[in-house]
C-alpha cells in the first residue's frame, strides 16, 4: 500500500505524464497521449466520451484536472447535443460501431458539422472496417486519430477490472448456443489484458491454473499470442523481450469459499451487508453514494460530500482493517482533531487566529470524512450484531474444518443445522449450505434435496447446483482431495476472521517461485527462475527506500475470470506490503459481492437472449 500522500499505482499510471519520485509507476498514458498531444495554449475544447471512457476517466482524474488541460465541457457522445462550431472536439471513445456512428453523425457534412474539428483517441485497436468508414466520411475534419491502448478501469492503485460482468455467464454457462458469445468475450478480454500489461510496460511470462476447467488455458494462450503481436508492432517497432514479471490467469472456481463467506474487514463488509444498489446506499434521510469511490450523503436536507478514494488517507488506512479496529480508531482520530482545534482556539493572538482560520476548512474536511466512515461502520455493525455474528462462527468452522480452539470439526452437518433452524435470510442460509458442501468436497443428490426442501428454496436451488459449471464439486462428492492450505494458525487473527483467501497462498507461492509447474504451466518462455522476492547480490547497494524498490522490482499481475472479491483485493495489498520488492496487481472481469454472485450463478443454466459484448470485426 502506498504511503499517505503519494500518487497511487494504476490510477497514476493511466493519468500521469511526468516521472514522479513518489510514484510506483512512471509510464505516461492519457495525459501525455491524449491531452498534451492536442493541447494548444489558450484554446478550449469540448470532450466527448462513451460509457466506458466516462468510467475510465472518472477512475483516474477529476474535473479540475480536465479544466487544467483545456477541457471546458464534457459530453456524452450518445446524447443529442447542440452544435458548437467555433470549438474543436476531443473524442475519447471505444472502437465500437456505436461510438463511431455517433462521431460520424457529428460530422455528417461540412455545413452540418457540430464542431470546428475533431481529435479522436480510441481506447484500443480500431478495426480496419471502422477506420476506413471514418476515413471515407470525414477525414478532412480530423486533426488526430490515435489508439492509446487503455481498455481497462484502474479501480484502485493495485486493482483493475475489464468492466465485462457478462463474461461470467458466457464463460461458465453450459448453453451450447452461447459458444460464439464466449469466443468473442475471450478475444476481447485477451486484448484488454494486453493493454493492462502495455500500460505497466511489461511483457510478462504467462501462466495459468490448469484445472478444473480450460477457460484459463484458452485465455492464457490468446493473451500470449496478442502480447507477442503487440510488442512486434508497437510504436518503437522493436520486439520487446519478456520482462521480469508474471501474469497468472485463474478460473473463478479456484476458491468458492471466499466468494460466499461473510468478510469482516471494512470495505468488504460494507458492500456485503449494506443495501448498496447501483453504488448508492440509502437509509432514512441519509443518502450515501459510493461511486468511483465517492461518498455523498444528505442530512437535514443538506447535501455533503466526502471522497472514499485513495486521496483520502483515512479510507486507505482503514478499508482493509477489521471492523472492530475501525470502530475503535475513528473516534480516537476525531478526539485528536477536536483537541488540536481546541488547543489552537485557546490562543488569542492575531497570528494564532489567522492560523486557525486557515486550518478550519481542513478540520471540517477531516471531520466530514470521519463522520462518513463512522456512519458506514456503525451501520455495518447494526446489521452484524443481531444475526450475522453467530452466523460468522458457523461459517468459519465450516470453511476451515476447525473451530476457534483449533479442534477438528467432526460433523459438518451438526455445525450447519443451527443456521437452518434459525430465521436467517435465505441468501445467508444458501451461503451456509454452500460452505457445508465445499467443506465435505461435494454431497449426494439425496442429501442436497433434503437441504433444499428443509429451507424451502426450490426456486433458488440453482444458486447451489450451478456451482458445478465452475468446476466446483456439488453432486456427487469428489474423490479428489481438497488442495492443501498453508498453516496460518500462528498468525494473529480475530476468531470470526480466521479464513484466509486462497489467492494469498497463490501470490506468496508465485513470488517465492513455489508454484507447481504441472498445476501452473507456462504458455510462454519465461526466465528459468522467476523470483519475485527481488533478492539481490551482496555486492549491490541496497535500494534507498520502499518506493524505489517497487519501481525497480518485479510485478505479479493476476487475472481472475469471473470476478474477484474485496477480500482478494485486500490480499494483493497485504502480500505487496510484506514482499516489498514485488508489486501485486490484481484484476478481473468485475468485482463480486456474494448476493450478486449467487444471482449470476442461478442464471447460468438459463438461455441468454443476446450477446452484449461482441467486439466489431
Amino acid at each position: 500500500m502506498a504511503p499517505p500522500g503519494t500518487e497511487r499505482g494504476l490510477k497514476s499510471v493511466v493519468w500521469q505524464i511526468r516521472f514522479l519520485n513518489n510514484s510506483f509507476f512512471s509510464f505516461p498514458e492519457i495525459k501525455t497521449t491524449v491531452f498534451d498531444d492536442c493541447k494548444k495554449e489558450g484554446e478550449w475544447k469540448i470532450m466527448l466520451l462513451d460509457e466506458f471512457t466516462t468510467k475510465l476517466l472518472a477512475s483516474c482524474c477529476k474535473m479540475t484536472d480536465l479544466l487544467a488541460e483545456g477541457i471546458t465541457v464534457v459530453e456524452n457522445i450518445y446524447k443529442n447535443r447542440e452544435p458548437v462550431r467555433q470549438m474543436k472536439a476531443l473524442y475519447f471513445i471505444s472502437p465500437t460501431s456505436e461510438s463511431v456512428d455517433c462521431f460520424l453523425h457529428d460530422f455528417a457534412s461540412k455545413s452540418e458539422n457540430k464542431y470546428k474539428a475533431a481529435y479522436i483517441y480510441f481506447t484500443d485497436f480500431c478495426p480496419d472496417s471502422l477506420f476506413n468508414k471514418i476515413k471515407a466520411s470525414c477525414s478532412k475534419s480530423i486533426r488526430r486519430c490515435k489508439e492509446i491502448n487503455i481498455s481497462f478501469l484502474p479501480l484502485e492503485s493495485q486493482v483493475y477490472t475489464l468492466d465485462v460482468p457478462d463474461a461470467f455467464y458466457y464463460c461458465y454457462t453450459p448453453d451450447p448456443n452461447s459458444a460464439n458469445g464466449k469466443d468473442a468475450i475471450m478475444e476481447a478480454m485477451a486484448e484488454q489484458i494486453v493493454t493492462v500489461c502495455a500500460t505497466l510496460d511489461e511483457n510478462p511470462g504467462v501462466r495459468y491454473k490448469s484445472k478444473p476447467l480450460d477457460n484459463a488455458s484458452k485465455l492464457a494462450q490468446l493473451v500470449e499470442k496478442k502480447l507477442e503481436n503487440y510488442y512486434k508492432i508497437d510504436e518503437k517497432s522493436l520486439i520487446k523481450g519478456k520482462t521480469h514479471s508474471q501474469l497468472l490467469i485463474i478460473d473463478r472456481g479456484f476458491d468458492p469459499v471466499s466468494t460466499v463467506l461473510h468478510e469482516l474487514t471494512f470495505q468488504a463488509m460494507a458492500y456485503d451487508l449494506l443495501p448498496i444498489d447501483n453504488d448508492t446506499y440509502k437509509q432514512g434521510r441519509k443518502i450515501i453514494q459510493v461511486l468511483s469511490s465517492t461518498c455523498r450523503y444528505k442530512t437535514d436536507g443538506k447535501e455533503k460530500e466526502a471522497i472514499l478514494e485513495e486521496d483520502d488517507d483515512l479510507w486507505v488506512r482503514i478499508r482493509h482493517r477489521h471492523i472492530a479496529v475501525v470502530l475503535e480508531e475513528i473516534p480516537k482520530l476525531m478526539k485528536e482533531i477536536s483537541s488540536t482545534k481546541k488547543a489552537t482556539e485557546g490562543k488569542t493572538s492575531l497570528t494564532a487566529l489567522a492560523q486557525l482560520m486557515k486550518k478550519m476548512p481542513h478540520f471540517r474536511k477531516q471531520i466530514t470524512k470521519q463522520v462518513v466512515h463512522l456512519n458506514l461502520a456503525e451501520d455495518c455493525m447494526n446489521k452484524f450484531k443481531p444475526d450475522i455474528e453467530k452466523l460468522c462462527k458457523t461459517e468459519q468452522d465450516l470453511a476451515l474444518g476447525t473451530d476457534a480452539e483449533g479442534q477438528k470439526v467432526k460433523d459438518a452437518m451438526r455445525v450447519l443445522l443451527p443456521v437452518l433452524l434459525n430465521k436467517y435470510d435465505n441468501y445467508d442460509k444458501i451461503r451456509a449450505i454452500l460452505l457445508y458442501i465445499f467443506s465435505i468436497n461435494g454431497t449426494t443428490e439425496e442429501n442436497l434435496d433434503k437441504l433444499i426442501q428443509n429451507i424451502r428454496i426450490e426456486n433458488e436451488s440453482d444458486m447451489i447446483r450451478n456451482w458445478s459449471y465452475l468446476g466446483v464439486p456439488i453432486v456427487p462428492q469428489s474423490q479428489q482431495g481438497k488442495p492443501l492450505r498453508k498453516d496460518r494458525s500462528a498468525e494473529e487473527t480475530f476468531q470470526l476472521s480466521r479464513w484466509t483467501p486462497f489467492i494469498k497462498d497463490i501470490l506468496e507461492d508465485a513470488i517465492d517461485n513455489r508454484l507447481d509447474s504441472k498445476e501452473w504451466p507456462y504458455c510462454s518462455q519465461c526466465p528459468a527462475v522467476w523470483n519475485g522476492s527481488g533478492a539481490v547480490s551482496a555486492r549491490q547497494k541496497p535500494r534507498a527506500n520502499y518506493l524505489d524498490d517497487r519501481k525497480n522490482g518485479s510485478k505479479l499481475i493476476v487475472f481472475v475470470i469471473g470476478g474477484i472479491t474485496y477480500s482478494e483485493m485486500r490480499c494483493a495489498y497485504e502480500v505487496s506490503q510484506a514482499r516489498k520488492s514485488c508489486e501485486v496487481i490484481i484484476g478481473s472481469t468485475h468485482i463480486l459481492t456474494p448476493k450478486k454472485l449467487l444471482d449470476d450463478i442461478k442464471m447460468l443454466n438459463k438461455p441468454k437472449d443476446k450477446v452484449f459484448f461482441i467486439k466489431d470485426e
